[in-house]
């Protein structure tokens, strides 16, 4: 059955209305009516070919909530009218180590991506959630748990929020740690919910003065402009990790001096131009680290949901129609978003 979604045909196109046909679930799938979809920065990369490598037509869109309506055979874990979510990992090779530890992100024969993949389906790769309809093998579908009121919110938890809960956990955040976020965007905003729900004394840090009072409010203990230079000159040498959500090239000499030793500075953000090589001496010295991180597995993107809903946390999201979505992503480019925006995927019938 064709269903209606809204994709680019090229780079220099805006998005726009087009039809495809999903496969029919297997043993093993999910068929999803998309009920939200959350939008990416990484979605705005990808239709303009930013980063190499898109394939057209290109639908975006890897932040999905939506309702189970059909199951393959073999399914066990779901029913008909559950409401789950879809991230941005559609299946992995699952036989590597990466795999068979929770960690598909990291899959050693890479992981395919809910859209722009190559897969054996029409078009011939994946396409993804600015669409009605999708159909995903159940090791890669989430429970979701959160109110109806707040599923529109949740859906940018699946990329959005996982990126910046991994690193987190991972490095062990939560009381007796001080924890710096850079950047107060879809990423930053949610790196201080959850550092702050960990129960560490969370810094944030932005470019702008006007940003303060939100961080504050976010949950952030204390708040630095980093344009007003003696403000981080007290925090030299006190952080134990910092997670750099930053999109764009910029200093990381400044936030390695604010690491203690063994400190660690985290990486989530894929600036279009390499950071400038950071100095070696304060990393030697003081035994500190420069690190990166990707999403979460599906096993950590689980516990992810299920923290958010136990402690009511979601994003803080503008909802627009299908329609809107070119004129989101001029937006986007204007951080003219507080601070995601989501797409009620209803619009799509009209």
């Amino acid at each position: 059955m064709s269903i209606k979604a809204y994709g680019a045909y090229s780079c220099d196109t805006p998005l726009q209305e087009m039809t495809f046909t999903r496969r029919k679930p297997g043993a093993n799938d999910l068929q999803i009516e998309i009920i939200y979809c959350g939008v990416c920065h990484s979605d705005l990369h990808t239709v303009r070919s930013e980063w190499q490598g898109t394939l057209y037509p290109c639908v975006p869109g890897h932040e999905i909530i939506g309702r189970i309506s059909a199951i393959g055979k073999d399914v066990e874990r779901f029913n008909i009218d559950d409401i789950v979510g879809v991230g941005c990992m559609v299946d992995s090779c699952q036989r590597c180590v990466s795999c068979h530890t929770g960690d598909e992100q990291y899959c050693e024969h890479g992981f395919k991506l809910t859209y722009n993949s190559p897969c054996e389906e029409t078009p011939g790769h994946t396409l993804g959630g600015y669409s009605q309809r999708i159909v995903v093998n159940e090791k890669f579908v989430l429970k979701i748990r959160h109110s109806k009121e707040q599923l529109a919110a949740a859906a940018p938890l699946l990329c959005a929020g996982i990126t910046t809960y991994s690193p987190l956990r991972h490095w062990n955040a939560g009381p007796g740690k001080k924890i710096g976020i850079v950047g107060i965007g879809g990423l930053g905003h949610m790196g201080i919910k959850f550092s702050h729900a960990m129960g560490a004394y969370t810094v944030a840090f932005t470019t702008s003065e006007s940003k303060r009072l939100d961080a504050k409010k976010l949950g952030a203990d204390d708040v630095i402009v980093t344009k007003n230079s003696d403000e981080a000159k007290k925090h030299i040498s006190s952080f134990d990790f910092i997670l750099d959500t930053a999109g764009s090239s910029h200093d990381l000499n400044y936030y390695t001096a604010l690491l203690k030793r063994d400190g660690v500075l985290c990486l989530v953000g894929l600036p279009e131009s390499p950071h400038p090589s950071p100095d070696v001496a304060p990393l030697i010295f003081g035994r500190k680290s420069i690190a990166g991180s990707l999403i979460g597995g599906i096993r950590e993107t689980q516990e992810m949901l299920d923290f958010c809903a136990d402690k009511g946390i979601t994003c803080d999201i503008e909802l627009i129609s299908i329609q809107e979505i070119n004129e989101a992503y001029e937006r986007m480019l204007k951080s003219d978003v507080k601070y995601r925006f989501v797409i009620d995927m209803a619009s799509l019938k009209d």
